[in-house]
């Protein structure tokens, strides 16, 4: 799927790509690239939006449709759609307090919400502001302490699933956040650059700086004192997440961990089988949103061989490129048993805080009933690689 950003927009958003647009207009640019831009080329972030467009729906007719069912059991938790919010890092700073609207629009649709690590309200304020807790993603630090402290953290709010984030040993280069003077030297022409960047949009001003206070790492308070920007993430990462992490410390993770843990950023079978081997009660076949490591598949090209690997040992997820509920109907048609969306959502708070997000997942939820109804089937769970038109795509 191509979309223009520049495109018309009319009264009302349609689509995820319209709330992209509408995010774009609303944030400081160095804000809107941080959720919009890729690592390096950006070839693997096009690539999971295109490999996406590229597979195409097998069009049945004359089948009783009449009855469609999207609702599934993932990890435990029934789901109303095969959709979950996923970890979004500063998301806080592009809506007031958005992981709270986000976790809320999540709940009221039925659908789990993951908390980031390096959210800007704390776990314990997304779950104190819905009925339902949410599922923690963490990464693996030095500081086991740290970690340690977080897991209990996440365990005393009730989360129930712990997502390991495993493809950030090293962080990818990208390139939007230096030129946007976010990483790397900084000189006071660039400083100025950035202030201006952030004055020059005032309705975000008036809703995020002064509205949405405290601005830090909510989880991280501690371990970043002071500080909840880009430039402080990046330290912070220099700093803690640890390249010398194996799979023999799941074990130190299910020691901490009791409730369903499942481990972010399997791109290769091999991996899936180790993940599998280690004891884990899913994967989520990832490139981070093409963040990390540019010219690896797109998660549409791995997916496929994931589930042939691994078949029904554990639970696969999936995310990446996912603009539509039609992705969604693909995903799952490749193997995926719910798909994980990050940034449709964050530029949905981001032009229209908790009602976008909730009307965002609307559009998906429409979207996966059309799609159901013109291929043929009643239920996503019946969805398999049947529901894919076998011939060679066209764009």
């Amino acid at each position: 799927m191509r979309f223009s950003p520049d495109r018309p927009l009319g009264v009302a958003p349609a689509s995820v790509s319209d709330y992209r647009e509408l995010a774009r207009r609303r944030l400081p640019r160095q804000l809107f690239d941080y959720i919009d831009g890729g690592a390096y080329e950006e070839a693997t972030m096009r690539a999971n939006v295109d490999d996406l467009g590229d597979i195409l729906l097998r069009q049945l007719v004359m089948r009783d449709v009449s009855v469609r069912e999207q609702a599934v059991e993932v990890l435990g938790q029934e789901m109303s759609m095969p959709v979950i919010l996923g970890p979004v890092g500063l998301a806080g700073m592009f809506a007031r307090r958005a992981e709270v609207q986000a976790a809320r629009a999540a709940e009221d649709k039925g659908l789990p919400f993951i908390e980031s690590t390096v959210s800007i309200c704390a776990i314990e304020e997304v779950a104190e502001a819905t009925d339902v807790p949410p599922w923690f993603q963490l990464y693996v630090m030095r500081d086991r302490s740290c970690a340690e402290d977080l897991m209990s953290r996440a365990t005393a709010v009730g989360a129930p699933v712990l997502v390991l984030t495993l493809d950030l040993p090293v962080v990818g280069a990208r390139h939007r956040d230096t030129r946007n003077a976010l990483v790397g030297e900084v000189s006071a022409w660039a400083k100025l650059r950035r202030t201006l960047d952030l004055i020059s949009h005032p309705r975000w001003l008036a809703d995020v700086p002064i509205k949405g206070k405290p601005i830090t790492f909510g989880n991280l308070a501690k371990a970043v004192p002071g500080g909840s920007s880009p430039q402080d993430f990046k330290v912070w990462v220099d700093s803690q997440f640890d390249p010398s992490v194996t799979w023999d410390d799941i074990a130190w993770v299910r020691e901490n961990w009791k409730g369903k843990l499942v481990v972010k950023g399997i791109l290769d079978p091999e991996d899936a089988l180790r993940a599998a081997d280690s004891g884990v009660d899913g994967v989520v076949v990832s490139n981070h949103g093409g963040r990390q490591l540019d010219s690896v598949p797109s998660t549409a090209m791995a997916l496929n061989g994931v589930v042939d690997a691994i078949g029904d040992q554990v639970e696969v997820l999936a995310d990446g490129g996912v603009r539509t509920g039609l992705d969604v109907v693909k995903m799952m048609s490749l193997g995926a048993k719910a798909v994980i969306v990050g940034r449709a959502w964050a530029w949905a708070v981001a032009a229209d805080g908790e009602n976008g997000v909730a009307t965002m997942l609307d559009f998906l939820r429409a979207d996966i009933d059309t799609a159901l109804g013109l291929t043929g089937y009643t239920s996503v769970g019946d969805l398999d690689s049947s529901a894919l038109f076998q011939g060679p795509a066209t764009r």
